[in-house]
């Protein structure tokens, strides 16, 4: 007998206001994670939130409190796209690829991103082929 929990991993992204010369970030822009795999976001800075805004078909809407540590288990591979909601003009968005599955990036590109989040998403999606 075994626990499929026991093969998952936890991955942490600090939610910040500050990181070098960026503000209003996550730590890891892009996490590549696998099915089952869990994000633990930390409130390092108040002010932030979780909201996806493109995920796989059949997942629901996400969005967490604000200065709230939140966590997330993926499991559905696909592109999960999400911004701080406070902060989506000042380009605080990230990207989550769940088992190496790119499937849903059409439906991702089609996202409604506002300001500064345009252009950190375009970056991102050089960054993702």
């Amino acid at each position: 007998l075994f626990s499929f929990e026991s093969l998952a991993e936890t991955l942490e992204i600090e939610m910040l206001n500050k990181l070098g010369k960026e503000t209003m970030v996550y730590s890891i822009k892009i996490a590549r994670i696998n099915t089952n795999d869990k994000i633990i976001w930390r409130s390092v800075d108040k002010g932030h939130n979780v909201e996806f805004l493109g995920m796989p078909e059949g997942v629901k809407k996400f969005k967490s409190k604000i200065n709230k540590d939140t966590e997330y288990t993926f499991t559905k591979p696909g592109i999960y796209l999400y911004q701080c909601t406070p902060h989506k003009a000042m380009g605080m968005i990230g990207i989550v690829v769940v088992g190496g599955d790119t499937h849903n990036i059409k439906k991702i590109k089609k996202a409604k991103l506002y300001g500064k989040s345009k252009k950190v998403f375009k970056k991102l999606l050089k960054e993702l082929n």
